[in-house]
């Protein structure tokens, strides 16, 4: 096989775990979801999953990833749809936070994410959004629309805040009625990085 071709095969069979790792990560949870199974329903075998992920851990990452890349797409253009970057820094905090209501999020990302690869915030997908974050406080910062505060430092804070949001709607008794009260809390908490006078 030519290595252009067989380098398309590995990608195609990469996805196709992905996709059939992602329908049973959400129906079953990451625990129950069988190998023999999810691998029949991608048409590979386990050697496949292997090659490509080195376990069944390794293809919750790779599913993580892409649902939590989803997430952050998703919350940005909410806020991008906004045109004010102030309120559209709130808005896709809390367009993050309300995806915890999601079933496919919540059992993938929020509750499986952290149980099986540990700390979210060190998860290669969470730095991406930390570097869109980072980008958006810079610019209010120096619009002087931000307190001068250290940029990383309010970046982490506020991705951090969104992130731990979600995890605890995810993981409440009563996600709906956790919502509301995390997006108000979360939304009051940025709101403390304005600049004294800078209307809203």
């Amino acid at each position: 096989m030519a290595p252009r071709r067989r380098a398309e095969t590995m990608e195609e069979n990469r996805a196709k775990l992905i996709a059939a790792g992602r329908k049973a990560f959400a129906e079953k949870g990451f625990a129950a979801a069988s190998m023999d199974e999810l691998t029949a329903e991608a048409g590979l075998t386990r050697g496949a999953l292997y090659h490509n992920f080195g376990d069944k851990k390794g293809l919750l990452a790779a599913v993580v990833a892409q649902v939590d890349g989803e997430m952050a797409a998703r919350a940005k253009a909410v806020g991008a749809g906004l045109g004010d970057a102030w309120q559209g820094l709130l808005a896709e905090g809390a367009a993050y936070i309300e995806m915890a209501l999601d079933p496919e999020v919540q059992r993938i990302v929020l509750l499986d994410g952290p149980a099986f690869l540990g700390d979210p915030s060190q998860w290669p997908s969470q730095n991406a959004c930390l570097q869109g974050t980072r980008q958006t406080v810079a610019g209010l910062v120096e619009a002087g629309v931000m307190k001068p505060v250290d940029v990383d430092a309010a970046a982490r804070l506020l991705s951090g805040a969104a992130l731990t949001a979600a995890l605890w709607v995810a993981a409440s008794e009563d996600p709906r009625s956790a919502l509301p009260r995390a997006v108000e809390a979360f939304q009051a908490m940025a709101e403390g990085l304005l600049q004294a006078g800078s209307e809203r």
